[in-house]
């Protein structure tokens, strides 16, 4: 078996209606020069992960305001602090580790901001008693936090980061179940730093452009569509990890071992082997706990009233919250593809990653299924070499 590492794949195409599967991958991420590769498959297992979804508010683009998972790969690349007086802030239990984390490295935590309420949980112990292993990393995640005497605010988010050239202080405001800020509620909390994020979605434009079916979360967000075995809709395309729905690295690794088991048994006809009973089993527990999480934090749809006219919505293409406002009551744009198509919002480097659930939602709806012939930049001569049946 080779491995290719510091590879990207940026699509994956067929050769003919029955041939073999292409992945077309580039390698030079790491700066050195670029060159396409090629790798012709029988079957193909999509992991690709899942990335940090955020939720505009005014001051959000000010130095110092990074993701909550970008503060976390900091600390766990170089141990680099992103400030030394660090709010925490957002929904989903990410934040609690990370919150941990920055207090152990020697960052002082004012408090962990989180917009959901935790007594959702309640509804769903028997998942929570099939996971005592979850239930002893929250425990002790926040013992962590009590030795630091860190604060821990539910039902509160952070609405507005305020700086000149980097962030000073945040706004931090009760909500109510709607996610809607409470009047009056309004608290000013110094720091220089602000690690936010609302959860993870997954990553699916190479799954998507194959024509892979989707369903909709418990927290709103589109994962994949997959059988017992894993497979997705398109004969000859596995998937596994968060691409089925955020569950953490012990579902994804489950997943990983019954896709590779159901791909050996279906290319080269190989007994199951004894343990995927057990994987089976063991995938049904943790989706379960995943999906309660997932309710738990889904995001209300009354957060949009954080922002002003000013917001920036869209940070690449620089689009505030008023322009895509005045699309949708001014211009009858009734969906996130025509307010893409009238303000720009979501045509710039991340392609909608970062402001594509914003610009969904201000456009009074959920976030759609996008089908991207690319799922990073590549340069138009690897394009060129695409047989004419690939394009």
């Amino acid at each position: 078996m080779d491995r290719l590492g510091g590879h990207h794949v940026w699509t994956v195409t067929r050769d003919g209606e029955e041939g073999p599967w292409v992945v077309h991958a580039v390698t030079g991420a790491d700066g050195g020069e670029e060159r396409a590769v090629r790798v012709r498959a029988r079957a193909v297992l999509l992991a690709t992960g899942a990335y940090e979804r955020q939720l505009p508010f005014p001051g959000w683009t000010l130095p110092g305001v990074v993701g909550a998972g970008g503060a976390q790969a900091m600390l766990k690349s170089g141990l680099v602090l992103p400030g030394r007086r660090v709010v925490v802030a957002g929904s989903g239990p990410l934040l609690l580790a990370v919150a941990a984390s920055l207090a152990a490295a020697g960052a002082t935590v004012p408090a962990v901001v989180e917009a959901s309420a935790y007594t959702p949980y309640a509804r769903e112990l028997p998942a929570l008693a099939r996971n005592p292993g979850k239930l002893g990393e929250g425990a002790l995640y926040g013992g962590g936090l009590l030795r630091h005497r860190v604060r821990l605010l539910t039902r509160h988010a952070v609405t507005a980061a305020h700086g000149s050239d980097r962030v000073e202080a945040v706004t931090v405001s009760r909500l109510d179940r709607d996610w809607r800020p409470v009047p009056g509620s309004d608290r000013r909390v110094p720091c220089d730093a602000l690690a936010v994020g609302h959860g993870l979605v997954p990553q699916l434009e190479l799954a998507t452009g194959l024509g892979c079916a989707t369903r909709r979360t418990a927290d709103g967000t589109l994962a994949l569509d997959l059988d017992p075995a894993q497979r997705t809709s398109v004969p000859g395309i596995w998937a596994a990890g968060e691409t089925g729905g955020i569950g953490g690295a012990q579902l994804a690794l489950a997943e990983g071992e019954l896709a590779a088991a159901s791909i050996a048994y279906e290319l080269k006809g190989t007994p199951r082997p004894r343990w995927a009973a057990a994987r089976v089993r063991r995938r049904a527990r943790l989706r379960r706990f995943a999906e309660a999480m997932a309710a738990a934090h889904r995001p209300g749809d009354g957060w949009t009233g954080w922002l002003d006219d000013a917001t920036l919505v869209c940070r690449c293409e620089e689009v505030p919250a008023g322009r895509i406002k005045e699309a949708v009551a001014e211009l009858g744009a009734s969906d996130a593809r025509t307010v893409k198509l009238l303000t720009r919002a979501g045509m710039g480097w991340c392609q909608g990653r970062m402001c594509g659930h914003a610009v969904a939602c201000l456009a009074g709806g959920a976030p759609g299924e996008e089908r991207r012939p690319l799922s990073c930049p590549v340069e138009l001569g690897h394009l060129a070499q695409l047989p004419p049946s690939a394009g």
